[in-house]
């Protein structure tokens, strides 16, 4: 060290003892010198003190490192290293950074915060990963990584041991640890064996942890778990194994402490209906559960737990029958520990009563016989070497011997579960290596220290004895790597310790004999421990005691009570009570105590994984082995795996012991310190050279030290040399290594101060400069202002003079003016009155004369209006009462019956009564109709007995006539006869008119009854009017109230299933890439022989492709869920599967029942052709009728269907249309809800028509009959009474038919009308009933929206609408499949009909071909061809177009041609394929193509290759839609470009096949893209020294430790700025050749933008080092330099400057100033990208590089939380890197037109021919 340098001086800050907080600190007052006695010093409260100095007694005190390292990551970054310098770092960090995380060289020291904080997220996780150790803040998930790299890099087994106090946290961060590996190294199938590891944890701590002084959730067993990995480094396996689980607790608990967590979780569920077997109350009914007092621990559910536990079991795969056998022996341990055992009189035996519930339960739940349980509790058997006879056990010995067995029983079901934890952890896939955590008890001392605690502390000696070692070794590695001297370190051995406790005749071999010995006792093992180690150093004897001895560790001195050591070392259990056990009829009990084989395991070179403690053999009467042994044994194994392994050390610190957050308590951290090795590691590493530098980072922090002549040189290595030789003046203070500096302690803070006084000195020179420039600059003002001053003066005094000049001369000439001016006034005034008098006086006398006479005339005018007035007011007056009184009745008559109307309007009661008034109209007319119909019937039975009557009269007048005839003389009786008859006549004729009658009476009946019915019709359409009414009433409330939040919640929404679409393609990529990984795995790993069978073409094709393709006709239920679950995505084509299935299965059906009528169809015409062609007899009329009503509704039929394929067409179109032009989600669904409306009306309509035509063909057939039967009659009636002959037989005959047909005639009328009438009715009441639940649902939707909140209403109504659109879009679809399976046949018949025409011509031409030949020959002149844009191939040449066109092309290959010129060629293919209208070949090129690329891109993972295809997949895309044909995409296109579109096909399916190759294909690119820069992300942007000597390294010790390290001496690669933005540049410049859309180029720069902003940001947040002002101004001009080049490349509208955001106002808020509360406003209002997290972490790490600087206060910390509270949004620290913006592929039509599109020979196309 420099001669000149003394660090006790004036102002040097030191640490002194103080017994309340270990370590004070004060300042030097005054110099010290050698030999003097006392140090004077101030205290930080002010206060003086004399502090002795001596040289042996009280050394100097220990000094204080610079502000500038407080707070440092590493420890032994430290410049000095001691005990108060850590304890304060620790403080530091705890408390002000809420750090929990330190590293102390290669432990990390973890201390409790007794409080959840965010900092274990799975982003967190992922920040972590791939990182170096030290290159961000210290975690559990850097040691994680650490050990996972190792592993991979070394291929070396790697272990994490985590010790530490009960209560510090061991189980948490071993609990992390798991969680990071199985985040990291997941499996690679779906095995799920890292969640099965991870829900081990709850198993584990329900039977092995539980609730102590120290500790709610106590682990009181040791564990180590091996987590094995495949040779790809994924999760294979685990395996756990166990170390002295805590048995007394079993039977004991101190006060406030519990059993374990099943006992009461167990109590707790007891209600349960599974339980109730059990036998079970609350836990303070059971003595094993109620010693503590306290069986509840706050803010923990013991059933909840219980269900976690349950879960878990589950998971592991142990059945329901296990787990009730599990928990019955719990039960039966409870039930044992409340056996009453009574004493005899003699005080030597006991018994135990048969009607003890207890035992009567105990007995039944582990299924023993309760006799021989309840004689063996009381009795033990002794056997001798001649008899064995049974002794009975007093009650202290009986007591001691069932607690025993309870202990037995927990302690073998605890290894009966580890055990299967294993079998379920077990792989049988091989293990590559391993990662061990051990979760272990650390040092432990307490007021009564037992056999529990010496085991323990027996275990941590071993441990710290290898963590010597180890760090030890690491140091000589360290020295031997930099080729630094090495010099022999002195280090504690504590192997004599170890050698007391393990070694021949040591503290457990005597325990071991004096077990053996039958009457051995406590005691006589103390004194055989008092006379064998009293010569050990580490051995001492109590004076007080002769019944305890002291063992002193490396941690503290310990005295053990030797009470209870031989109980505990035996852990005695009577051979009796097991084999009753062992008879149980439960298997698993019997099981449980079965002893097993003592076979030795074959040792292996590996050490492999297995159970630690072995269950232990029975002899004839107790155990073979003792527990010490035991433990031991399982240590000893335990040392040799971690020995055979890479140890990464993790020490967890209780701060405080009343589990208070973020509060330290000084002597409990000292104590855990020293305790577990953590000073001792700073001991070593002081011992050495602690601090190290690289000399880069030496170099740049130091080079204010240096001469000028120094900075320029390129080498660094002796410019450092000789600048630490001329500073520093003892060469053993630093040694020079290959890569680093070292330095002893010490060093570091002199060359600070050095730096220190160089700045100081800088800058009382630029202080001394600046102050003279501005006292000159002070000087020379003040003269420029008296000078001023003087001027303006003088200046002031000459200007007033001669205003005075001025003034005078303007006095004189206003006096002269003035007296001029008032004598004419006075003159003025004096004539003006006197004129003015006599006008006045004139004027008076005249006015007065003119007044009077006025005055008479208006007193007559006044009186005629007045009384005229008077007489009008009176009449309008009586006039405007009357009609005001009228107006007034009639409005309140009218308002009430309006506001009647209106009431009974919105009841439903109202509907109701006009339902039931038009039900009572029905019932009436039904009631009519059937009086009418009996009336008819009466007067048809009249009509009849009449024309019986008659007919029987006319046979007798014919008789008489008869006989009249054969007697000519009787004139006379002939005469009587015509009047007979003439008078039978008549009485016909008035029949014929009683009929007429009839008839009119029911024609008008029939009038009134449709008059009626009309009327219900219109009722009903009132009905749906007001249904209407309401329904618009609803969609006007729900859209008032979603106007503002409507559009963007929409645009938020389509973002967000675009996103959702987007991931779960993502996803399919990553399976689809997964499952071929593992076809290629197993077809590499596995060879099967004999003949393997090869797929086809066509099952290849269907198994790459996702989507139908054209020729497929019909698609199974399996493959419809499949598409659905690719369309839709997994959660919701969960939820519509059902419905899905259900309208599949009625297409099949319409299906059928469309095959069945055509069928029949086929039928009838082929029945009509063959009756056609026979004579047409009269008898076959009506059968022609309904042949021609048949062929009526064919023909009806036809125009329906042609009509609904345009409608069809146009609801396409229009689709389509607004699908690529407009985004918005509202004018989609209005249009969609009109095209939907129409085409509703159009069908109801075109069935109204069908219906309207069939009636009118059946009455005209009907009235046409009629009317030929009606004249028939007439002309008869009328030849009968212009003939006026008698009538004949025939003739009445004739009358009586047609009186019965007219008849028949009128009856048939009538019930085909009512049967009309029902159905109208009964279609009437169907439609009020629907309107009705329409009108409810629709009532209770409005109540249920009303009552939500604004946000659920929108989820709710867009929900509705989904749902709504995807029953509708379900139905279309049908409609269309329909359609297109018409089309398609209709397609078949028109190519037969084609080929049929094509024979017919063939036929005419041969035929023909007699015509005279031409007689001279004809030249052919060849017309030049127009090439129409096509390309012919054979499908012979397909697999040759695809292997040219995309498998073997590269980009280079098509750069000098037009971008694109693949996607141009397919084009140019398919539409050869329309034009010759073969769909299997189109179908065959399009999906051989996807197929192809697919493939393509899995192989070439390059960025340009993606780039390519991205390019061209998405120019295919938009050729397919310009040249679909649609009028939608025909707008931007030219002539020829719309008459070369597609003629025959409807591409939308491969398009949207297309669409979605796009999105995996620009996220394999964004992937790509984002692993070339992600290297160079940190480097570039905090890291480079984008402005030159601005930073100025912090000193920061040996940050990347070498292990950590993948690079060579030359460290990690370093990246700059400009780097970056040449690789985004090459990114782009590669796009843009390719011809990718510049809004496709923006979004993945945007990308790119938002990839760099999450790890920036990260980076930033996990690393103190880089929070600081140089790096905020570094970063700012780092961000600019990016926003310029977004400009400079016309990318600034693509919003990738804002995800640059957020480090923007990082930079900013590490740039200004953060003091008072000014400040901490203007920060809140700045940082408004970046969370409340984010600020307080960033305002936590930010670290002073210079004495200059202040850190940040806590108390403007606390301000800034104060101050952002108010904020609502989600606790975030960590950006998500993950994270991808949904893409969007705008329609960009090409103005290429493909006939002028040339193709490079030097492609090898020659095989196709340009059409």
């Amino acid at each position: 060290m420099a001669t000149d340098y003394y660090p006790y001086i004036k102002y040097t800050r030191v640490w002194i003892p103080d017994p309340d907080d270990v370590w004070k600190a004060a300042e030097i007052t005054k110099d010290y010198k050698e030999g003097d006695p006392v140090l004077h010093l101030k205290l930080e409260d002010e206060a003086t003190l004399e502090y002795p100095v001596g040289p042996k007694a009280n050394p100097l005190p220990f000094l204080r490192n610079p502000d500038i390292l407080v707070g440092e990551n590493d420890l032994t970054a430290l410049s000095y290293l001691h005990e108060p310098a850590v304890l304060h770092n620790l403080r530091v960090r705890f408390l002000e950074s809420n750090h929990i995380y330190t590293y102390c060289g290669i432990v990390l020291v973890a201390i409790n915060p007794y409080e959840q904080l965010q900092i274990y997220g799975e982003e967190v996780i992922n920040a972590y990963s791939g990182q170096n150790m030290g290159d961000m803040d210290p975690h559990i998930f850097a040691v994680a990584e650490e050990a996972y790299k190792q592993m991979a890099r070394d291929e070396r087994n790697q272990s994490i041991i985590v010790s530490g106090e009960s209560g510090a946290g061991k189980t948490v961060s071993a609990k992390y640890a798991m969680r990071f590996f199985a985040t990291v190294g997941g499996s690679a199938n779906d095995t799920n064996v890292e969640e099965k590891v991870l829900a081990s944890n709850p198993i584990m701590e329900a039977i092995g942890n539980a609730k102590t002084t120290r500790n709610d959730n106590s682990s009181r067993f040791g564990k180590y778990i091996q987590i094995g990995f495949s040779r790809h480094y994924h999760i294979i396996g685990a395996n756990m194994r166990t170390y002295l689980l805590e048995k007394s607790r079993v039977v004991f608990q101190a006060e406030d402490e519990r059993n374990y967590h099943i006992f009461y979780q167990l109590c707790a569920s007891a209600s349960l209906p599974e339980f109730q077997e059990l036998g079970l109350t609350s836990a303070e009914d059971f003595i094993y559960t109620s010693l503590g007092e306290n069986i509840f621990i706050e803010s923990v559910n013991d059933a909840e737990e219980l269900k976690k536990t349950r879960e878990a079991f589950m998971l592991l795969g142990v059945k329901e029958t296990s787990q009730s056998s599990i928990f019955k022996i719990i039960a039966a341990i409870l039930h044992l520990g409340n056996i009453e055992i009574s004493p005899e009189r003699d005080q030597e035996s006991c018994s135990v009563s048969s009607d003890d519930l207890y035992l009567q339960n105990f007995c039944r739940l582990l299924g023993v016989e309760l006799q021989q349980m309840k004689h063996w509790l009381c009795h033990r058997k002794l056997a001798t070497a001649s008899e064995t006879y049974v002794k009975s056990m007093s009650l202290k010995q009986a007591l001691n011997a069932r607690n025993a067995l309870a202990k037995h029983i927990y302690a073998r079901l605890f290894d009966w579960i580890v055990e299967h934890v294993n079998k379920a952890l077990h792989t049988s896939f091989k293990q590559h290596s391993f990662i061990g955590v051990l979760d272990i008890y650390g040092f432990e001392t307490f007021e009564v220290n037992s056999f529990e605690q010496f085991c323990i502390n027996y275990a941590n000696e071993k441990l710290q004895q290898q963590f010597n070692s180890h760090v030890f070794k690491l140091e000589q590695e360290e020295y031997m790597k930099e080729l630094i001297p090495w010099t022999l370190i002195d280090f504690y051995d504590n192997q004599p310790c170890i050698d007391l406790i393990e070694a021949r005749l040591g503290v457990l071999d005597l325990l071991d004999e004096e077990c053996k010995v039958p009457k051995g006792t406590d005691k006589n093992w103390a004194e055989k421990l008092y006379k064998q180690n009293s010569s050990s150093a580490h051995f001492q004897k109590p004076r007080m005691s002769n019944t305890s001895f002291i063992i002193i560790h490396f941690a503290d001195k310990v005295e053990y009570q030797c009470e209870g050591f031989l109980e505990k070392n035996r852990d005695t259990v009577y051979e009796e009570q097991i084999n009753i056990l062992k008879a149980s009829q439960f298997q698993m009990v019997a099981d449980l105590f079965h002893e097993q084989g003592d076979a030795p395991v074959a040792k292996s070179s590996r050490v492999n994984v297995r159970a630690a403690k072995t269950v232990p053999k029975y002899p004839n009467k107790e155990h073979r082995k003792t527990v010490g042994h035991q433990f031991r044994s399982s240590l000893h194994l335990l040392m040799e795996t971690l020995n055979a392994t890479s140890p990464h050390y993790v020490r967890c610190i209780k701060p405080n012991d009343e589990k208070e957050c973020f509060s330290f308590d000084s002597r409990r951290a000292v104590q855990q310190l020293r305790a577990c090795g953590v000073l001792e590691t700073i001991r070593i590493s002081a011992a050495g050279y602690p601090s190290r530098w690289t000399y880069q980072d030496f170099f740049s922090r130091y080079r204010v030290l240096m001469k000028k002549s120094d900075m320029t040189a390129t080498d660094k290595k002796p410019v450092c040399r000789n600048l630490l030789e001329t500073l520093i003046k003892e060469p053993d203070m630093f040694q020079f290594g290959k890569t680093k500096i070292f330095f002893r302690a010490g060093q570091v803070a002199y060359l600070e101060k050095l730096r220190a006084d160089r700045f100081r000195s800088a800058c009382i020179k630029i202080q001394k400069t600046v102050r003279g420039w501005l006292q000159k600059l002070r000087y020379r003002r003040i003269r420029k202002s008296a000078i001023t001053l003087q001027r303006y003066g003088r200046g002031y005094l000459a200007r007033r003079h001669a205003e005075f000049l001025r003034l005078s001369r303007a006095a004189l000439i206003c006096q002269k003016q003035y007296r001029m001016v008032r004598e004419r006034r006075a003159y003025q005034r004096v004539r003006w009155a006197v004129v003015t008098i006599q006008a006045y006086t004139r004027g008076m006398y005249t006015r007065r004369i003119y007044w009077e006479f006025m005055l008479h005339h208006k007193a007559m005018i006044i009186q005629k209006n007045v009384r005229g007035w008077l007489q009008r007011r009176k009449f309008i007056r009586a006039r405007n009462a009357a009609i005001t009184i009228q107006c007034a009745f009639r409005r309140m008559h009218a308002k009430r019956q309006l506001k009647q109307l209106k009431i009974e309007a919105r009841s439903a009661q109202h509907l109701k009564n006009l339902n039931s008034g038009m039900e009572n109209k029905i019932v009436q007319l039904q009631r009519k109709m059937d009086d009418q119909s009996k009336e008819l019937r009466t007067q048809n039975n009249q009509l009849l007995s009449t024309n019986t009557t008659l007919g029987s009269e006319l046979t007798r007048l014919q008789k008489q006539l008869e006989q009249v005839h054969s007697q000519p003389g009787d004139t006379g009786r002939v005469v009587s006869l015509q009047e007979e008859v003439e008078r039978l006549r008549e009485e016909l004729q008035e029949a014929h008119n009683h009929r007429r009658k009839l008839e009119e009476e029911h024609g008008s009946e029939k009038l009134e009854l449709t008059q009626r019915v009309e009327d219900l019709q219109r009722e009903n359409s009132q009905l749906k009017a007001e249904k209407e009414e309401i329904n618009q009433q609803i969609l006007q409330d729900s859209r008032s109230s979603e106007e503002e939040t409507s559009r963007a919640s929409l645009q938020l929404e389509l973002d967000a299933e675009r996103e959702r679409y987007q991931n779960l393609l993502k996803e399919f990529g990553r399976l689809e890439q997964r499952f071929d990984n593992l076809k290629e795995e197993v077809s590499l790993n596995k060879f099967h022989p004999g003949h393997r069978r090869t797929t086809s073409n066509q099952s290849s094709l269907e198994s790459d492709s996702n989507y139908p393709s054209i020729s497929t006709s019909e698609v199974g239920d399996t493959e419809d869920s499949i598409q659905l679950v690719d369309e839709m995505g997994v959660e919701k084509a969960a939820m519509d599967i059902s419905l899905f299935m259900k309208l599949q299965k009625r297409v099949r059906e319409l299906e059928q029942e469309r095959k069945k009528l055509q069928v029949n169809l086929d039928k009838m015409e082929e029945l009509a052709k063959h009756k056609g062609s026979e004579p047409r007899s009269p008898s076959s009329d009506q059968e022609m009728a309904d042949l021609a009503y048949n062929n009526l509704k064919r023909q009806e039929l036809e125009s329906e269907n042609k009509k609904l394929k345009n409608d069809l067409n146009e609801l396409r179109k229009t689709i389509g249309d607004h699908a690529s032009q407009n985004n918005s989600s509202n004018q989609l669904q209005d249009s969609y809800n009109l095209l939907v409306s129409q085409l509703k009306a159009a069908n109801e309509e075109m069935d109204a028509r069908k219906e309207e035509v069939l009636i009118l063909r059946t009455q005209i057939l009907s009235n046409a009959e009629l009317h030929e039967r009606s004249k028939q009659m007439e002309t008869e009636k009328e030849a009968e009474l212009n003939s006026k002959e008698p009538l004949d037989k025939e003739e009445a005959l004739q009358a009586y038919h047609r009186l019965s047909e007219s008849k028949r005639l009128l009856e048939a009328q009538l019930q085909t009308q009512s049967r009309q009438n029902q159905d109208e009715l009964e279609a009437l009441h169907t439609q009020i009933e629907l309107l009705k639940a329409d009108i409810e649902s629709k009532q209770e939707m409005l109540n249920y929206t009303q009552s939500l909140s604004p946000e659920a209403k929108v989820e709710y109504s867009v929900q509705l609408e989904i749902t709504r659109l995807t029953n509708k879009n379900l139905d279309l679809k049908e409609l269309v499949e329909k359609l297109e399976k018409n089309e398609r046949k209709l397609k078949k018949q028109l190519r037969i009909y084609m080929k049929k025409v094509q024979e017919l011509e063939a036929s005419a031409a041969q035929s023909s071909s007699s015509k005279p030949e031409l007689t001279h020959q004809v030249t052919v002149q060849r017309k030049e061809k127009d090439f129409e844009g096509m390309l012919e191939y054979s499908k012979e040449v397909e697999g040759r177009l695809i292997q040219t066109l995309v498998k073997d092309i590269r980009p280079s290959m098509v750069s000098a041609t037009v971008p694109c010129l693949p996607a141009y060629i397919l084009l140019m293919c398919i539409r050869h394929t329309d034009y010759v209208n073969d769909d299997q070949k189109l179908s065959s090129l399009l999906t051989s193509t996807i197929n192809a690329i697919k493939k393509v891109l899995k192989k070439n993972n390059d960025f340009e290759m993606m780039s390519f295809w991205l390019a061209n997949t998405s120019r295919l895309l938009h050729c397919l839609k310009q040249y679909s044909g649609e009028e939608s995409f025909m707008t931007r296109n030219t002539d020829k470009q719309n008459e070369h579109c597609l003629k025959n096909f409807d591409l939308t399916e491969y398009r949207q096949v297309l669409s979605d190759l796009s999105i995996q294909i620009y996220q394999q690119l964004v992937k790509v893209a984002e692993g070339i820069i992600q290297p160079m992300i940190v480097s570039a942007m905090l890291e480079s020294e984008s402005i030159p000597s601005l930073a100025g390294m912090k000193p920061m010790g040996y940050r990347n430790r070498s292990s950590s390290m993948d690079t060579d001496a030359d460290g990690p690669t370093s990246y700059t700025l400009q780097a970056l933005i040449r690789q985004l540049g090459q990114f782009h410049s590669i796009m843009q050749d390719h011809g990718l859309d510049p809004e496709i180029t923006g979004q993945v720069v945007r990308q790119l933008f938002s990839c760099i902003n999450a790890h920036t940001l990260n980076n930033l947040l996990l690393r103190k080092d880089v929070c600081s002002w140089s790096t905020g101004m570094q970063l700012r001009y780092n961000t600019s330099q990016m926003e310029e080049w977004l400009r400079a490349n016309n990318l600034y509208q693509s919003n990738a400057a804002e995800t640059l955001e957020p480090i923007i106002q990082a930079a900013q808020l590490l740039q200004v100033k953060k003091k008072t509360s000014q400040d901490a406003e203007a920060i809140c209002s700045l940082c408004t990208a970046l969370t409340m997290q984010q600020i307080v972490k960033i305002m936590n790490l930010y670290t002073p590089l210079n004495d200059f600087e202040e850190r940040v206060t806590v108390s403007f910390i606390r301000n800034i939380q104060t101050c952002l509270q108010d904020r609502t949004e989600r606790p975030q620290l960590l950006v998500d890197t993950k994270h991808v913006f949904p893409v969007h592929f705008p329609y960009s039509p090409s103005a290429l037109t493909l006939d002028t599109l040339h193709i490079p020979a030097s492609l090898g196309l020659d095989f196709l021919t340009r059409v």
